[in-house]
């Protein structure tokens, strides 16, 4: 007997539920809604949502819009972002998560309280990612963004260091970059860091491996665009060799569920429970009607 088994922990986050949330009760309204970037980094959801009306636009788009209303994703703009909207007279439906308007916050204030210090402040992230372009707008572009160790050359070793995460950052990744980060810079300078990753997508981290060794085969399902996602497979792949990585049903290898007792599908935080269900269900029919 075939077992399937749905990671109960996989699935939107509480920013992407909400952002989500709040285009639907938009676009039940009627009108035009407008989304700046995509809403998740998921293309079915994004399709799904474009059904129901909603136009997803580019910044430069966005910058030559006026008067009209537009959702802001749970990812957060930069401070410009908001400016043109009061100058093209733009309604916002600000979706920005909670747990990133903290951290742009965070960045904002410590930025201005440290003006007169020779200082740097580093976030460590994924280079253009639209969380990461918010968090860098709140210092009007002078953070550096570090990926990884490769780029510790951009860091000066003779300046105050304050070292932040993007949310959807691995937290022992960000462990390893602090101390590379620590070991550069002058120990005659302050280097300061906050753990800023986000405290659900961590424990997804422990949850998503555990779940994946409890199975013969993994179908990791994700967008390609996701950052999170990307993080969480990998984690899969590294506990359990038998992990793909699907964006839909369409891309079930089904002769991988051949001679084989118990399947998982588990997912990113940009992940709706509901494509998660149509993996199980086409895996499903696929076995009944052979």
């Amino acid at each position: 007997m075939l077992n399937i088994e749905i990671d109960e922990h996989s699935g939107f986050c509480f920013g992407v539920t909400t952002a989500i949330k709040k285009a639907e009760e938009e676009l039940q309204n009627g009108g035009t809604l407008y989304c700046l970037g995509d809403i998740v980094h998921n293309s079915i959801e994004c399709d799904r949502l474009k059904r129901m009306g909603l136009v997803t636009i580019d910044h430069a788009t966005y910058r030559n819009l006026h008067n009209a209303k537009v959702l802001l994703r749970a990812h957060g703009e930069p401070p410009e972002t908001y400016e043109i909207a009061k100058t093209n007279n733009l309604e916002l439906i600000d979706a920005t998560c909670p747990v990133v308007l903290k951290l742009q916050q965070r960045i904002k204030k410590k930025w201005q309280e440290t003006c007169n210090e020779e200082r740097q402040i580093i976030i460590h992230g994924q280079a253009g990612h639209a969380e990461v372009l918010g968090l860098v707008g709140q210092t009007r572009g002078e953070a550096i963004v570090i990926e990884d160790a490769s780029q510790l050359n951009r860091i000066a070793k003779d300046k105050n260091t304050y070292i932040y995460s993007q949310t959807t950052k691995s937290l022992e990744g960000y462990k390893r970059i602090v101390e590379s980060i620590e070991e550069s810079v002058s120990k005659e300078k302050q280097c300061e860091s906050f753990n800023t990753v986000c405290g659900q997508v961590a424990n997804r981290m422990n949850g998503i491996g555990e779940f994946a060794k409890s199975h013969d085969l993994i179908f990791f399902v994700c967008g390609k665009k996701s950052s999170n996602g990307k993080i969480l497979y990998n984690e899969c792949k590294r506990v359990n060799p038998s992990s793909y990585q699907i964006e839909g049903p369409e891309d079930i290898d089904f002769a991988l569920t051949e001679n084989t007792e118990s399947i998982g599908i588990c997912g990113a935080t940009s992940t709706p429970k509901w494509l998660m269900e149509n993996c199980k269900q086409a895996i499903i029919n696929y076995h009944n009607n052979k």
